[in-house]
């Protein structure tokens, strides 16, 4: 049977399941990649438009400008149909997820941290995370280093899924390019505090209920019960309506204490604690891989029942 076949039986199991593959094979571009290209013309959206305000109304129009003429240009590329659109949604996917780049930078962390040096983990987490680690202990840059791999989890893989899911490649592109434009805007700055508005309300809503499936996800594969448990009394405390379900649900899901103090360019912020009692270690950040990895099996099961189901 035909790949293109399968494609029509299964119109979302069988390119998701490529688009994953090919990035469990190739990983993300190492030269050129799409999204440095992204930022840069971004950046100067940015520009042309404070040329003229730097209100919300105009981060507003700078996020459409920025957005939504490459999400049209790819849903024209998939109107064709047949197996032009199956290579244009197994592309984008493709573009839009990193799970295997989440994977490598966990375990660069956790391969010094369990051979014993605090250095090297310490130096490595900083590549992934926005706190400083210089200070850190070896349970509070494992602490980190799962929390990295619980939120990105979300952010950088089932996120993309969930879109695909409904909209296939160019729903995918949109949260990419969003998640994005929130990296890039949505800080609580002088410089962003209005401008940048908009793009963490938007990356919120396309965030909302993909960050709930993922929850549920990793309660459903980890301890159910203590994931739920914490999902329901700790989340709301977080400030990020959406990092906090995601966290909360895969600290208790690996039986860990999350959350807790940090410090932030130089100023300590005191986050509230998620998970449990047990202290995060080295071996911890493997099994918030593997956590991951078996939501997206979970994820792709799913996807293929529910087409089988719409054909029945």
């Amino acid at each position: 049977m035909s790949v293109l076949l399968l494609a029509v039986l299964f119109p979302v199991a069988i390119p998701m399941a490529l688009g994953l593959g090919l990035d469990r094979l190739l990983g993300e571009p190492r030269r050129f990649h799409p999204l440095v290209g992204f930022g840069r013309y971004a950046s100067a959206v940015e520009a042309l438009c404070r040329r003229v305000h730097s209100g919300r109304a105009t981060g507003l129009l700078a996020w459409s400008l920025a957005v939504l003429p490459w999400v049209a240009v790819a849903g024209s590329l998939r109107s064709h149909g047949g197996l032009w659109a199956l290579l244009v949604d197994v592309g984008l996917l493709y573009f839009a997820v990193g799970g295997r780049s989440l994977a490598e930078h966990a375990r660069a962390v956790a391969t010094p941290l369990l051979a014993g040096d605090l250095g090297a983990a310490r130096q490595r987490l900083s590549w992934i995370v926005s706190r400083d680690t210089a200070s850190l202990d070896e349970n509070g840059v494992a602490r980190a280093t799962v929390e990295s791999v619980l939120e990105n989890g979300n952010d950088a893989i089932f996120g993309a899924l969930f879109w695909f899911a409904l909209l296939g490649g160019p729903g995918a592109l949109m949260f990419r390019l969003a998640n994005t434009l929130d990296a890039m805007w949505g800080y609580r700055t002088e410089r962003y505090l209005r401008f940048g508005w908009g793009a963490a309300r938007i990356d919120d809503v396309l965030n909302y209920l993909p960050a709930r499936c993922t929850a549920l996800s990793y309660a459903l594969l980890g301890q159910t019960r203590k994931a739920l448990h914490c999902w329901r009394t700790q989340a709301p405390a977080w400030d990020s309506p959406n990092a906090g379900p995601v966290m909360a649900a895969g600290a208790g899901a690996l039986d860990v204490a999350l959350g807790g103090e940090a410090v932030y360019h130089g100023k300590l912020e005191a986050r509230p604690p998620l998970g449990t009692r047990k202290p995060a270690a080295a071996s911890d950040i493997d099994k918030a891989l593997v956590l991951v990895q078996n939501s997206i099996w979970l994820w792709l099961l799913a996807v293929a029942l529910i087409g089988v189901l719409k054909r029945a």
